[in-house]
């Protein structure tokens, strides 16, 4: 079963909105540095949206001013909300979760949903 459960992809036209969820078990979800990347065909795949354990939160520069990541800590659940989608945010959008251990950062990643802009 897995850690990291996306959902909420789907088709928008150019100018429309999404909203990503990703449910994460509890142990990952409190203490982990949790993001979403996407990975569009032929393209190496790319960070889009961090948020750390306390709350904070970066951005590529592409998604700057569109995209917002968040966590619901009740629902275990990281959300990534898109607006003003452009074809060129087409890709494969991934949960990330890094969990420190004591040995380490142990990584985690969702199955992928997939988001297409189109008209």
């Amino acid at each position: 079963q897995g850690q990291l459960v996306e959902s909420g992809g789907g088709l928008v036209q150019p100018g429309g909105s999404l909203r990503l969820s990703c449910v994460a078990s509890g142990s990952i979800f409190i203490t982990s540095l949790m993001g979403w990347y996407r990975q569009a065909p032929g393209k190496q795949r790319e960070l889009v949206a961090r948020i750390t354990s306390g709350g904070e939160t970066n951005y590529a520069d592409s998604v700057k001013g569109r995209f917002t990541i968040s966590k619901d800590y009740a629902k275990n659940t990281v959300y990534l909300q898109m607006i003003s989608l452009k074809p060129e945010d087409t890709a494969v959008y991934y949960c990330n979760a890094d969990k420190p251990t004591t040995w380490g950062i142990q990584r985690y990643w969702g199955q992928g949903t997939q988001v297409t802009v189109s008209s």
